[in-house]
């Protein structure tokens, strides 16, 4: 899994008062980020809301860009780890493409719309636009955040579950496109969702258009060797 290219912060932390400081950085700023977008967050808010100066905000990081870059880059990793942790491998393809669907929907809602919204708008920003927009550092971040599901459907095809006539990246995006969609209507109509619900419908839509064409047969001749097996053994 490759790293995130982000920009060096200004002063690395020394110590645990430091390390304190950026974590409170970051909580506020993402509360911060996430009621008003990244145009009209300020670094002075932060501050404010921390009860300290802008310069020691800038003390950690060099700027509005950086910290909300630093901001989704440690919310994308909460989701990552809450997928990669959870993945139930020893499952079915499917079931565990419905656990990553379930998982990017809950915590893309968990604590409401604001940075859902933020993710989604910004990230299709052209990064020449000014040079403030966020959309140049989300290549890399977003490569990082779909190499889960990358993964799982790289295995489901090793393992005859998923198709191998169209490549990885199209296989993805027909899954994150979808869930885009579904949150987009969620931040513009403020109507909320049956998560686990929109889950299991979403890859119900989807798996007939993932699943190999063969993958139902090798599945129940898997299951007949199995059964093979366990009655060799009484």
């Amino acid at each position: 899994m490759s790293s995130v290219a982000t920009p060096p912060q200004r002063r690395s932390p020394a110590g645990p008062k430091a390390e304190q400081r950026v974590r409170d950085i970051l909580r506020v700023g993402r509360e911060v980020f996430a009621e008003h977008g990244f145009e009209r967050a300020t670094t002075t808010e932060v501050a404010q809301r921390l009860g300290v100066s802008e310069a020691t905000v800038f003390t950690y990081f060099r700027s509005k860009r950086e910290l909300c870059m630093r901001v989704i880059q440690d919310w994308y990793d909460e989701i990552i780890t809450a997928i990669e942790a959870g993945l139930p491998r020893d499952k079915p393809v499917r079931e565990q493409l419905e656990f990553v669907v379930l998982t990017h929907l809950r915590l893309f809602l968990i604590q409401g719309t604001g940075l859902c919204a933020l993710v989604l708008s910004e990230g299709r920003k052209d990064a020449g636009q000014g040079g403030q927009d966020l959309g140049e550092g989300f290549v890399e971040l977003q490569r990082r955040y779909t190499a889960p599901l990358m993964d799982l459907l790289a295995r489901g095809q090793a393992r005859g579950e998923v198709r191998r006539d169209i490549p990885l990246r199209l296989l993805r995006s027909l899954v994150f496109g979808p869930m885009e969609h579904m949150l987009w209507e969620v931040v513009i109509t403020g109507r909320q969702i049956d998560v686990e619900a929109s889950a299991r419908d979403l890859v119900a839509l989807l798996w007939p258009a993932l699943q190999a064409p063969d993958a139902e047969l090798a599945r129940l001749r898997r299951l007949r060797e199995r059964l093979q097996d366990a009655l060799a053994q009484h």
